[in-house]
C-alpha cells in the first residue's frame, strides 16, 4: 500500500465510522423524542447554578472510574450558556475531571438543556449534545433528578453531601412513578468535608 495514502485511509475510515454513530445516534434521539417523561415545569437557572453533590444514579460509562465524592458544577457564562464542571475521586485516590457546557433548550425558564463533553470543534454536531432534564426539584433548590427522554439515565443530586431519608424517600417514590426502576440505582458515597 501506498505509505502517504495509509493515513488518508485511516482518517477516511474513522470519519466513516464517527458518521455511523453520528447516524445511529440521531436515529435513537428521535425515537427518544417520543418519550412521555415530563421535566418539571420551569427552572431558575439562576438558582440552580452552583455545586451539587451526586447522591445516587444509575450506572453509566461516564463514570465506571468514580468511587466517590462526586459532584457537578455549574457557572453561568456569557451568552445564557453554562459551565458544567464534573468531578469525582478516583479508586486511587486521584480525581477525575470533565468540563463541558450545556445551552438552553427553549424559552427562559426552560427545564430542558442540552451538555456537551466533546470538543467545541464537534459541537455543530446534534448527537454531541445530550439532553438534560431537570425532572424533579424542590421548592428550595437542595434535591432535584435529573434524566432525558430515553430514561437510560438518572441522577439524583443534592446540595449538600448528604439527604434527610424522609426527603430521599420522597423523591425516589416520585421518580418510581415517572417509570424509574429505583432497584437499578447506584449510591455514591460521599465524604463530609470540613
Amino acid at each position: 500500500m501506498n505509505r502517504r495514502l495509509a493515513p488518508t485511509l485511516v482518517k477516511g475510515t474513522v470519519l466513516a465510522s464517527l458518521i455511523a454513530v453520528v447516524g445511529m445516534k440521531a436515529y435513537a434521539a428521535g425515537k427518544a423524542a417520543a418519550s412521555d417523561l415530563e421535566p418539571v415545569r420551569s427552572l431558575d437557572l439562576e438558582r440552580y447554578m452552583g455545586t451539587w453533590y451526586e447522591i445516587a444514579r444509575y450506572p453509566n460509562r461516564f463514570e465506571r472510574k468514580c468511587a466517590g465524592n462526586t459532584t457537578a458544577t455549574y457557572t453561568a457564562m456569557p451568552g445564557g450558556r453554562v459551565k458544567v464542571e464534573n468531578r469525582c475521586r478516583l479508586d486511587d485516590g486521584g480525581t477525575d475531571v470533565a468540563t463541558g457546557v450545556a445551552r438552553l433548550c427553549g424559552p427562559e425558564g426552560s427545564p430542558r438543556l442540552k451538555v456537551r463533553f466533546a470538543p467545541a470543534l464537534l459541537s455543530f454536531l446534534p448527537p454531541v449534545w445530550g439532553d438534560y432534564w431537570v425532572i424533579d426539584i424542590d421548592r428550595n433548590y437542595q434535591l432535584a433528578a435529573v434524566s432525558e427522554p430515553g430514561r437510560d439515565y438518572l441522577w439524583i443530586l443534592s446540595r449538600t453531601p448528604q439527604v434527610e431519608k424522609r426527603a430521599l424517600d420522597a423523591l425516589l417514590a416520585r421518580l418510581s412513578g415517572q417509570g424509574f426502576d429505583m432497584r437499578k440505582l447506584v449510591y455514591t458515597p460521599q465524604e463530609e468535608t470540613a
